[in-house]
């Protein structure tokens, strides 16, 4: 406890000291954005945002989980406008942490489609992340592939890659198949998966396309920009993607499980009209078209169109389950795995 007190006043230092100068805090001075997403996917962003705007914008980059603890340390005293960041579990969380507070935009509202955003109005998605099926072109027919569940089938026994549970988008996409499933059907599943597991998990999903054309194993599961910027830097790439779950009744036809990066407006933001403005403009139809080039992430703005090269992949069906049940379950999720020895 003396030590998280030693943390949050370190924080609220650290904070203060970074934001003073002339200007700090008022509302000419811009807006600060603590952001999970990696600098050159986002710079470009703000920098077109503030050339049309004039607004600036100040960021700082971090992973999901320390910017959430640092938001909750700094509480009121926060420099932070808006926490961006990836997967709807962790925007689930911070909301929860009551650090964000609600957006009325008829704007985001008509750019984000309801799935895609939190009830509450307190996140909203920018992009949205498929999680799907990845398998050797030579050892592999897609008439073998059906769903996420058909991978626990025998035949896939010493042929499956996954990367480790830990991994947030591994948790989301469990919370999802509990939400779909059940838990005791998921759980008999992910037991399943584990048994036919080729090699331990792996760290990232790179690793689980390196070995898949390697030939340590003949499917796994990854995101599909890291795929896609794979196959950008090695066309021959003998790695292909897969969209499971297209079709059959209940679970089996239910849709690729989809996740987001999304943003919403801090509780202690005092900016909120322009941190609005933001998410606003980064939900039309240009900041979203930039957002797929840069990240090669699909738009969440129905109007709209995939550029190159996502158009390569093909349409696909998307789960329909709100991708908020994916932070409300990532904890049964979470225990779930563990039980199934899932790593």
């Amino acid at each position: 406890m003396r030590a998280f007190k030693l943390f949050a006043l370190l924080a609220v230092l650290v904070v203060t000291a970074c934001g003073e100068g002339p200007g700090a805090g008022s509302p000419d001075d811009g807006l600060v954005v603590y952001t999970a997403r990696k600098e050159h996917l986002i710079k470009p962003l703000f920098d077109r945002f503030t050339a049309q705007t004039g607004i600036q914008i100040r960021y700082v980059t971090d992973a999901a989980g320390p910017l959430l603890a640092r938001l909750k340390a700094e509480g009121e005293r926060s420099r932070a406008d808006i926490l961006m960041t990836v997967d709807a579990g962790n925007l689930w969380q911070a909301a929860e942490a009551g650090v964000l507070q609600a957006i009325q935009s008829p704007v985001l509202e008509a750019n984000v489609p309801a799935s895609l955003r939190d009830e509450g109005k307190r996140w909203f998605a920018l992009s949205i992340r498929a999680r799907t099926i990845v398998y050797s072109t030579e050892r592999v027919s897609t008439a073998d592939l059906s769903s996420y569940e058909a991978l626990a089938e025998p035949r896939w026994s010493g042929r499956l890659c996954l990367r480790t549970s830990k991994k947030v988008y591994n948790q989301s996409l469990i919370a999802t198949m509990i939400a779909a499933n059940g838990e005791a059907q998921t759980e008999a599943l992910i037991e399943k998966w584990v048994a036919n597991l080729a090699v331990p998990p792996f760290s990232n999903d790179n690793k689980v396309v390196e070995a898949i054309a390697a030939g340590q194993c003949d499917v796994g599961i990854v995101n599909t920009y890291y795929l896609a910027r794979m196959v950008a830097d090695e066309p021959d790439l003998p790695v292909a993607m897969f969209w499971p779950n297209q079709q059959g009744e209940g679970a089996a036809g239910r849709g690729v499980h989809v996740n987001i990066s999304g943003a919403g407006i801090t509780r202690a933001s005092q900016h909120v009209a322009q941190a609005q403005q933001l998410l606003e403009w980064l939900s039309g139809t240009d900041a979203q078209l930039q957002l797929a080039l840069l990240n090669q992430e699909y738009p969440v703005n129905p109007l709209v169109g995939l550029p190159e090269p996502l158009k390569r992949w093909g349409k696909f069906r998307a789960d329909d389950i709100p991708v908020a049940e994916a932070g409300r379950l990532q904890p049964a999720a979470i225990r779930l795995m563990d039980r199934a020895g899932y790593r």
